[in-house]
């Protein structure tokens, strides 16, 4: 359409005013301006404002330098719309321009072309419309009338006639039903046809459905009825019973009334009905003692409970209510603090549809405290709604979270770590402001501090879906661009991994290629604006190293949800103790140093990795690069082995904190457990589910033990010591679908676990003494579980190969032992051998029988 407008005359800049801006400025299309009349005259003051408070979101900002510099105090809006300049709107930015148009001169041409009139400031007369009935006419053939009987649709063949007859004598006669079989062998033998096949119901013992709520009525009027009931056949006795109740006349109510038994029935019976009374006051009759008889401790958390219960809950009206937590963490080094992430409930269509609204509405992580459970003690500003986020384990004052729309984050809360250590002794609300006011001038409660993001990656080098897994490289080793594992020698976490649906894995690397000349520079504005650790990479930060991964037969690459790397935070006992007097200091902020040179590759630090895929395959693989012999080029090598195990989607992948080879898969309606040098199946596959599994997280203090999250609200705890077909406790907590699930040792004689919903509300639930105290054999018990699986496996496997083997061996041996083919010379001469020999026997057999005579010797 651009490509087609007209030039604008001089005065005159064409604008694009949307909905909300029509709202606020009273111009709606063809409610406020029509065509006929397209002015709107609207203050400069209102324009100012309205920038100010919308900023780069107010249709005005791209002309905001001529708004500032207008002489005049209103400016005036035109309705174009033909779209004759380009947009729906122009602005005349002169008061030439403007008085041009609201009082044209005579004989100048208007805007559509027609010449203006004096005296009535560019009014058109209305013109007197003239209803003209219209006449009849007579038909004029063109040459249709051939067409319009070619298409219409005439019998062809002659109908056909059906007769239903029925015998004279069965007219009148009454009609029996029976039931019969659908079986047609069934209904063949009784002498009918069989008009339909049918399929038999049968019990599937997969699925245990259970009635949890009926609905049922009670009619309270009397009613009479009758009825019998025969007793065993082998006593063919009747037995009667009359349902209809004994009423009384009202003389006969009045006479009992007076009677003198009645009057000693009632004192009698009053003081047993004080007493009952009393005693229900009292106590609970209905309490079982034997319940409770011997337990060592009635209170909750003890060796006798078994039930997780709420500890607290947090729930936002504002920023959270009816929205979906999509991930939650704990605050690594602060005891009480967690953040959330919240995200629009809206599938992707809706998403398209209601992008306008969504630009309006903040996207945001929450960071909650025990010591108020009401407001959040921050609130962290995102470009769109976070599926993803972790602290910095070396730094907890970074954060790094992955949008929907595949860009990834980072954010400095280090103004504010005083404010939540604080927090935990009720003195975080003692330094903030009481007018402290959120995006778009939304009030956030008496003291709920916004950390806008520090840098943002640049959109067309981020991924092209929703992140949904990412994590922190551990310190102890970095990633080189060709996918070795290096040293790190400044111990700090510099490296993030993501993946996402768009088929690609990537690393990042919060460190700028090269020292910057502008620290002095950061410094000052930094003091202004806010933290400014990471400016470099804002809006320029892009990947480091990209993979994606090809499916071993080649039809496509792998599309990643989540994944774990077999190197762990804190473990170094592989790896070279690390100069901690040679690291650099940095004054700007964390991670400022470029990488070092000449880092020496870590052989003992594995590259390999689990991954999970949206179409259920756990996928293992390396982020090592291999190196092309013909080409020369580094590229990803196809992963070492995949297997589709799960029915849908991979939502949870986790490492045992107990055993860095045992991995839990979390997908669809099963669970499975890896091993990692076990290649051929998992270790464990669960049956199929009655409700979707929506997340699930090892035990962080017994090995045996883990959580699922199912999409009814529930929380399974599964103990593989007890029992491997059913969990061990299923216990509802919320009436949404669950959506993370994070157990936390908040001290020894309390640990606990956070569950979130699609609803917006994160529960803290503690965990019982039974469930977070193990055994004193549990980690052997679980090895040796473990160990006779594998060996479970690897025996089936071996059979397998076995068998294929010997399949193998009696095909080749039948073609060893297959003759070699004769000529047909020798064939010819075999059968004719054959048939001499027949023709003997023939012979024989006569002669035996007396019907051929003996030849008589010569």
């Amino acid at each position: 359409m651009s490509g087609d407008a007209a030039t604008p005359p001089e005065g005159v800049i064409p604008l694009f005013l949307a909905t909300k801006s029509q709202e606020i400025y009273s111009c709606v299309c063809d409610e406020h301006v029509t065509e006929d009349n397209p002015y709107k005259l609207i203050k400069k003051e209102d324009i100012i404002e309205d920038m100010k408070k919308r900023a780069a979101i107010s249709d005005f900002s791209p002309v905001k330098r001529i708004v500032l510099d207008y002489p005049g105090e209103e400016l005036l809006v035109v309705y174009d719309p033909d779209f004759k300049y380009g947009q729906n709107f122009y602005l005349c930015v002169t008061e030439e321009a403007k008085n041009k148009l609201i009082q044209p001169k005579s004989g100048e041409e208007g805007e559509d072309g027609e010449q203006a009139e004096d005296g009535e400031e560019g009014a058109k007369e209305e013109t007197v419309y003239t209803y003209n009935p219209p006449e009849a006419k007579d038909w004029v053939a063109l040459g249709s009338e051939a067409e319009v009987e070619c298409e219409i649709v005439e019998d062809n063949r002659p109908k056909l006639k059906f007769i239903a007859s029925r015998v004279r004598r069965e007219f009148g006669t009454p009609v029996t039903f029976k039931d019969r079989d659908i079986d047609p062998t069934a209904a063949s033998e009784e002498g009918l046809a069989a008009s339909y096949m049918g399929i038999p119901g049968y019990d599937d013992k997969n699925f245990a459905l259970k009635r949890m709520e009926q609905d049922s009525s009670v009619q309270a009027v009397p009613e009479k009825v009758e009825g019998s009931s025969q007793t065993v056949w082998k006593h063919p006795c009747t037995a009667a019973v009359q349902y209809e109740p004994r009423q009384l006349s009202d003389e006969e109510k009045a006479a009992v009334e007076q009677s003198q038994e009645f009057k000693e029935f009632i004192e009698s019976s009053v003081p047993r009905f004080e007493l009952a009374l009393q005693q229900n006051e009292i106590m609970d009759v209905f309490f079982d003692d034997w319940a409770v008889l011997g337990e060592e401790d009635t209170n909750f958390g003890n060796k006798s409970d078994g039930h997780l219960k709420e500890y607290q809950s947090f729930t936002d009206l504002q920023y959270s209510k009816d929205r979906t937590i999509s991930c939650i963490d704990w605050h690594p080094t602060i005891k009480g603090i967690m953040a959330v992430s919240c995200a629009e409930r809206l599938s992707f269509n809706d998403r398209v549809d209601q992008a306008t609204q969504l630009l309006m509405s903040p996207s945001l992580i929450l960071i909650w405290s025990f010591s108020d459970p009401i407001h959040p003690q921050l609130l962290l500003e995102a470009p769109d709604d976070i599926f993803s986020f972790k602290f910095c384990p070396t730094d907890p004052n970074i954060i790094a979270g992955g949008c929907i729309n595949g860009q990834l984050v980072l954010w400095d809360i280090s103004e504010h770590a005083d404010r939540l250590q604080s927090s935990r002794s009720g003195l975080g609300n003692a330094k903030v402001d009481k007018k402290k006011k959120a995006m778009f001038g939304e009030e956030t409660g008496p003291d709920t501090p916004v950390v806008r993001y520090c840098a943002v990656s640049a959109i067309e080098n981020s991924h092209r879906n929703v992140i949904t897994g990412l994590e922190w490289i551990p310190d102890h080793f970095e990633i080189s661009r060709h996918g070795v594992p290096v040293e790190n020698r400044n111990c700090e976490c510099v490296q993030i991994m993501t993946c996402s649906p768009d088929e690609s894995i990537m690393v990042w690397d919060t460190r700028p290629p090269k020292p910057t000349g502008q620290r002095e520079q950061i410094e000052k504005v930094a003091s202004i604006t806010g933290p400014q650790t990471f400016k470099h990479l804002d809006l320029t930060w892009k990947p480091m190293l990209k993979m994606v991964l090809q499916k071993h037969d080649g039809s496509g690459e792998y599309s990643p949800l989540v994944f774990s790397l077999k190197e762990k935070q804190g473990k170094r006992d592989h790896v070279p103790q690390p100069d901690l007097s040679a690291r650099r200091e940095s004054t700007v902020g964390y991670g400022r140093g470029s990488s070092a040179k000449n880092q020496k590759p870590l052989d003992a630090v594995s590259s390999k990795y689990f991954l999970g895929t949206e179409d259920g395959e756990v996928v293992y693989a390396t982020f090592k690069l291999e190196k092309d012999n013909e080409t020369g080029k580094s590229n990803v090598p196809r992963p070492t082995w995949a297997c589709a195990s799960h029915d849908g989607p991979v939502n949870s992948l986790q490492r045992s904190p107990f055993f860095n080879d045992i991995l839990l898969s979390v997908g669809g309606w099963t669970f499975s457990v890896w091993k990692e040098n076990v290649t051929d199946d998992a270790i464990l596959n669960s049956a199929c589910a009655t409700k979707l599994y929506t997340a699930g997280h090892w035990s962080t203090t017994r090995p045996a033990v883990f959580f699922l999250g199912t999409k009814d609200g529930n929380v399974e705890v599964w103990d593989l010591l007890d029992r491997t077909h059913e969990p061990s406790l299923v216990q509802n907590v919320t009436a949404a679908q669950i959506t993370s699930i994070v157990p936390w040792v908040v001290s020894k004689k309390q640990h606990l676990i956070a569950v979130s919903d699609n609803v917006g509300t994160l529960h803290i639930l503690e965990i019982p003494w039974n469930l977070r105290h193990a055994s004193a054999n549990e980690v052997s018990g679980m090895q040796n579980y473990f160990d006779r699986e594998t060996k479970r496996i690897e025996y089936f496997t071996s059979k397998r190969v076995a068998r294929q083997s010997k399949g193998r061996n009696v095909v080749k041996k039948k073609k060893e032992d297959k003759p070699d083919e004769k000529s047909e010379e020798a064939l010819a001469e075999e059968y004719e051998k054959q048939y001499e020999g027949y023709l003997e026997l023939e012979k024989k057999l006569l002669r035996e029988l007396g019907i051929l005579e003996e030849e008589p010797e010569m």
